[in-house]
């Protein structure tokens, strides 16, 4: 039986490969998240690329924690972590072992399986704002911190995988600054996605927390 080319899985040398590289280019492709009721397809429409010890937004630029151990391992990894003590990201890791390099995977458009996602998500409104979000997103997948470490590239099955799907026209794709982004990485344009799409999620600039009870680690909400 042939695999119609939008099915073809990513294999991992596409994810062993420069993050600013990968981050643009994992638009348009698909995410397969398996779950206990049935699978969930997500069109990917915008990522956030974060560039480890060279990237004052990443986890990972002060060097490897417990917390930010996936991200030092193989490419093709998920990368989980809780934020705002609310919410799960979702990550893919890229980059040979040691480079700690990662997209933050912020929205998409859920394609199948729109019933579990909603019902992970019953107060989305819309099917464009299912996943408009990496919040939403991993909320949608119903992902959390169990997955940190899932291969997405495995061939014996798992909770992901990443399929080739379609990738927009070059002159569809968009730049800018990321989302909550503050100090010396705020400046960097790798924000990515696909112009007009719905369910890419609004802009936010970094606003500075006031103190309180407890107050953000640094890098929170980034990967």
């Amino acid at each position: 039986m042939t695999t119609a080319p939008d099915r073809t899985p990513l294999a991992r040398a596409f994810f062993d490969r420069p993050v600013l590289e990968i981050a643009p280019d994992l638009l348009g492709r698909t995410l397969v998240r398996d779950t206990d009721d049935g699978p969930i397809e997500l069109r990917l429409t915008e990522v956030e690329a974060y560039d480890g010890p060279n990237d004052p937004g990443s986890h990972a630029y002060r060097g490897r924690t417990d917390r930010n151990a996936v991200m030092f391992g193989p490419p093709g990894h998920t990368y989980v972590y809780f934020t705002y003590g609310m919410w799960h990201c979702l990550n893919l890791v890229c980059g040979p072992v040691g480079t700690a390099s990662g997209v933050l995977l912020r929205a998409g458009l859920v394609t199948r399986g729109a019933d579990l996602a909603r019902a992970h998500r019953p107060t989305s409104r819309r099917d464009t704002d299912l996943a408009q979000g990496p919040a939403r997103l991993a909320t949608a997948l119903s992902v959390g911190r169990d997955l940190n470490g899932a291969d997405a590239c495995s061939a014996g099955g798992g909770p992901f995988r990443m399929l080739a799907g379609t990738p927009p026209e070059p002159a569809a794709i968009r730049s800018g600054p990321r989302t909550g982004v503050g100090g010396e990485g705020a400046a960097h344009p790798w924000r990515y996605w696909i112009d007009g799409d719905p369910s890419v999620s609004p802009y936010r600039a970094h606003a500075p927390r006031k103190r309180a009870k407890t107050a953000a680690r640094p890098g929170d909400g980034t990967a």
